[in-house]
């Protein structure tokens, strides 16, 4: 135990780098709501474009590539969102979005799983989500993919597949604020610093997941990702 705390210290919460024995440390999951007009339809939502918001997942919720998580406590609904994710190199606020690939590290897939039943239920009664959204092993994500000077992605098919089947299906460019956008907007509410991620929101096609699927997705020129549902 580190003499300069009084309980061990937690682990550094990271993701693995394309390429690296060096990872990516995690300090903050940042998480943007209604990104993707069809799946504002699908959970009957008003597809207006309106500022974007977002909410926030513990960082030691992040779960590697071909892991398996355990279903969750507290869920009859347990259900996928497959994402763009964004992995911040550089801190800054009041980023302008001509700007915003100078910030960002590189690039992943991630899988905003949700206990959808307690989302509802608290977006229903006013609460917040946190009990729908920022549990434990609730952020699957894959290796990062540095950008290396490359700009942000404005396109890339989006799939997601559950025991082989498709399920989620859309692109990058589909979203309602691109990823430029998003780390504008999201500078003007927070400071971003390195070792923040950012998911950016997803398609329609969301659905629940049950005991023993296998769930994989993938990001055209991103990544992919799966995972197994204990």
């Amino acid at each position: 135990m580190d003499n300069n705390y009084v309980i061990a210290q937690p682990p550094q919460a990271s993701v693995a780098v394309e390429g690296l024995d060096a990872r990516f440390p995690v300090r903050r999951i940042y998480c943007v709501g209604r990104n993707y007009t069809d799946h504002i339809v699908e959970m009957g939502g008003n597809p207006d474009r309106e500022l974007p918001f977002f909410f926030q997942k513990p960082a030691d919720s992040i779960v590697a590539d071909g892991a398996t998580v355990p279903y969750p406590s507290a869920t009859e609904d347990f259900q996928y969102e497959a994402e763009l994710v964004l992995a911040v190199g550089l801190g800054g606020a009041d980023i302008a979005p001509a700007d915003a690939a100078a910030h960002i590290y590189g690039v992943a897939v991630g899988i905003d799983l949700t206990r959808r039943d307690l989302q509802l239920a608290a977006r229903n009664t006013g609460r917040p989500w946190e009990a729908g959204k920022s549990f434990d092993q609730s952020a699957p994500c894959s290796a990062i993919r540095p950008l290396r000077g490359a700009p942000l992605p404005t396109a890339g098919a989006i799939s997601l597949h559950v025991n082989g089947e498709p399920k989620q299906r859309g692109d990058v460019s589909q979203m309602i604020w691109s990823a430029a956008e998003i780390v504008h907007k999201l500078s003007q509410h927070y400071r971003i610093e390195p070792g923040d991620l950012i998911y950016t929101g997803t398609p329609a096609g969301v659905g629940a997941m049950r005991r023993g699927d296998r769930v994989a997705m993938a990001i055209d020129g991103v990544g992919a990702l799966s995972i197994v549902v204990a």
